[in-house]
Protein backbone atom coordinates (compact mmCIF):
# COMPACT_ATOMS: atom_id res chain seq x y z
CA UNK A 1 0.00 0.00 0.00
CA UNK A 2 2.72 2.27 1.04
CA UNK A 3 4.40 1.57 -2.20
CA UNK A 4 1.65 2.47 -4.24
CA UNK A 5 1.26 5.82 -2.14
CA UNK A 6 4.63 7.15 -2.95
CA UNK A 7 4.69 5.92 -7.02
CA UNK A 8 5.58 8.60 -9.38
CA UNK A 9 1.84 9.27 -10.87
CA UNK A 10 3.61 10.76 -13.76
CA UNK A 11 6.85 9.48 -15.98
CA UNK A 12 8.86 11.85 -18.02
CA UNK A 13 11.82 11.76 -19.61
CA UNK A 14 14.42 14.03 -20.95
CA UNK A 15 17.27 14.01 -22.83
CA UNK A 16 18.99 17.14 -21.15
CA UNK A 17 19.05 18.20 -17.40
CA UNK A 18 16.68 20.98 -18.16
CA UNK A 19 14.12 22.69 -20.84
CA UNK A 20 16.53 22.84 -23.72
CA UNK A 21 15.81 26.71 -24.08
CA UNK A 22 18.92 27.18 -21.43
CA UNK A 23 21.34 25.54 -23.58
CA UNK A 24 23.05 28.13 -26.60
CA UNK A 25 25.97 28.72 -28.44
CA UNK A 26 25.00 32.55 -28.46
CA UNK A 27 26.20 32.49 -24.59
CA UNK A 28 30.05 31.67 -25.51
CA UNK A 29 29.73 33.94 -28.89
CA UNK A 30 29.24 36.84 -26.89
CA UNK A 31 31.47 36.44 -24.41
CA UNK A 32 34.39 35.42 -27.40
CA UNK A 33 33.20 38.32 -29.01
CA UNK A 34 33.93 40.30 -25.97
CA UNK A 35 37.77 38.98 -26.12
CA UNK A 36 37.99 39.92 -29.58
CA UNK A 37 36.60 43.39 -29.13
CA UNK A 38 39.02 44.00 -25.92
CA UNK A 39 41.79 42.64 -28.05
CA UNK A 40 41.29 45.66 -31.08
CA UNK A 41 40.81 48.03 -28.43
CA UNK A 42 43.84 47.07 -26.23
CA UNK A 43 45.94 47.60 -29.40
CA UNK A 44 44.35 50.92 -29.90
CA UNK A 45 45.48 52.11 -26.65
CA UNK A 46 49.28 52.83 -25.43
CA UNK A 47 47.87 53.85 -22.08
CA UNK A 48 49.31 51.35 -19.24
CA UNK A 49 46.42 51.18 -17.11
CA UNK A 50 43.82 50.62 -19.97
CA UNK A 51 45.75 47.82 -20.92
CA UNK A 52 45.75 46.35 -17.42
CA UNK A 53 42.36 46.72 -17.29
CA UNK A 54 41.70 45.62 -20.62
CA UNK A 55 43.96 42.19 -20.06
CA UNK A 56 41.77 41.41 -16.75
CA UNK A 57 38.33 41.74 -18.38
CA UNK A 58 39.86 39.76 -21.55
CA UNK A 59 40.95 37.01 -19.06
CA UNK A 60 37.59 36.94 -17.72
CA UNK A 61 35.71 36.76 -20.77
CA UNK A 62 37.43 33.77 -22.13
CA UNK A 63 36.66 32.51 -18.88
CA UNK A 64 32.66 32.46 -19.28
CA UNK A 65 33.09 31.64 -22.70
CA UNK A 66 35.48 28.08 -22.03
CA UNK A 67 32.69 27.64 -19.37
CA UNK A 68 29.66 28.10 -21.58
CA UNK A 69 31.12 25.89 -24.12
CA UNK A 70 31.86 23.13 -21.56
CA UNK A 71 28.39 22.67 -20.44
CA UNK A 72 27.36 22.79 -24.08
CA UNK A 73 29.97 19.43 -24.02
CA UNK A 74 29.31 18.18 -20.46
CA UNK A 75 25.44 18.82 -20.18
CA UNK A 76 23.94 19.28 -23.84
CA UNK A 77 25.18 16.86 -26.17
CA UNK A 78 24.64 13.84 -26.05
CA UNK A 79 25.77 10.58 -27.06
CA UNK A 80 23.40 10.32 -30.01
CA UNK A 81 24.95 14.23 -31.25
CA UNK A 82 28.47 12.59 -31.03
CA UNK A 83 27.41 9.78 -33.16
CA UNK A 84 25.53 11.74 -35.34
CA UNK A 85 28.73 14.59 -35.09
CA UNK A 86 32.01 12.25 -34.92
CA UNK A 87 33.99 15.63 -35.14
CA UNK A 88 32.21 17.13 -31.79
CA UNK A 89 34.53 16.15 -29.36
CA UNK A 90 37.73 17.71 -31.54
CA UNK A 91 35.96 20.70 -32.34
CA UNK A 92 34.79 21.02 -28.32
CA UNK A 93 38.64 20.18 -27.66
CA UNK A 94 39.87 22.86 -30.00
CA UNK A 95 37.31 25.42 -29.26
CA UNK A 96 38.55 25.57 -25.53
CA UNK A 97 42.09 25.45 -26.75
CA UNK A 98 41.45 28.58 -28.96
CA UNK A 99 39.87 30.53 -25.84
CA UNK A 100 42.85 29.86 -23.82
CA UNK A 101 45.08 30.72 -26.35
CA UNK A 102 42.81 34.13 -26.43
CA UNK A 103 42.96 34.46 -23.17
CA UNK A 104 46.50 34.86 -23.30
CA UNK A 105 47.01 36.95 -26.68
CA UNK A 106 46.24 40.47 -27.23
CA UNK A 107 46.42 39.66 -30.93
CA UNK A 108 42.76 40.08 -31.83
CA UNK A 109 43.18 36.73 -34.83
CA UNK A 110 43.28 34.58 -31.56
CA UNK A 111 40.05 35.91 -30.37
CA UNK A 112 38.32 35.41 -34.28
CA UNK A 113 39.96 31.99 -33.98
CA UNK A 114 38.03 31.05 -31.02
CA UNK A 115 34.44 32.88 -32.63
CA UNK A 116 34.93 30.65 -35.58
CA UNK A 117 35.34 27.58 -33.58
CA UNK A 118 32.19 28.50 -31.78
CA UNK A 119 30.14 29.09 -35.12
CA UNK A 120 30.62 25.49 -35.71
CA UNK A 121 29.39 24.78 -32.39
CA UNK A 122 26.37 26.82 -33.31
CA UNK A 123 25.58 25.17 -36.52
CA UNK A 124 25.63 22.06 -35.31
CA UNK A 125 23.52 23.10 -32.28
CA UNK A 126 20.89 23.95 -33.96
CA UNK A 127 21.00 20.97 -35.98
CA UNK A 128 20.42 19.12 -33.10
CA UNK A 129 17.54 21.38 -32.37
CA UNK A 130 15.74 20.86 -35.49
CA UNK A 131 15.71 16.78 -34.74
Amino acid sequence: MLSRLFAPKVKVSAHCDLPCGVYDPAQARIEAESVKAVQEKYQANEDADFRTRAVLIKEQRAELAKHHVSVLWSDYFKPPHFEKYPELHQLINDTLKALSAAKGSHDPATGQKALDYIAQIDKIFWETKKA
